[in-house]
């Protein structure tokens, strides 16, 4: 839909330029101005509207909940703030383009985890 409607506004803007351009011509009539303009106002209208219509949809926010099984014979140790040393849960935790980021509640800090080596 997205492209029929860049198509359908150039086609409006090639034909709105060519009746304002014609209308100064011998040949031409004052009344070709009017009809320019209008052609050209809906091809940037079909423009704002594709455009519009396209971005609705990436507002729209999606959670992704991975689950993952541990093995019998795991311990966990408690995430604390790098900056204030403050327990942190899991719902402090965002997916953020992919990478963990953590967002302290005590010191508002946010910063990526990353994964140190066990050697």
């Amino acid at each position: 839909m997205k492209i029929i409607a860049y198509i359908a506004a150039a086609i409006f803007i090639f034909f709105g330029i060519l009746f304002v351009w014609g209308a100064f011509s011998p040949e031409g009539s004052a009344g070709w101005i009017p009809v320019g303009i209008i052609s050209i106002l809906a091809g940037f209208g079909l423009i704002w509207f594709a455009q519009r219509k396209t971005a609705a949809p990436a507002a729209n926010n999606q959670n992704i909940t991975v689950k993952i099984d541990l093995p019998a014979n795991v311990s966990l140790d408690t995430l604390k703030c790098n900056a204030c040393g403050g327990a942190l849960s899991a719902e402090n935790i965002k997916l953020v383009a992919g990478a963990p980021w953590v967002a302290c509640p005590y010191c508002n800090t946010s910063y990526q985890l990353s994964e140190e080596p066990k050697w």
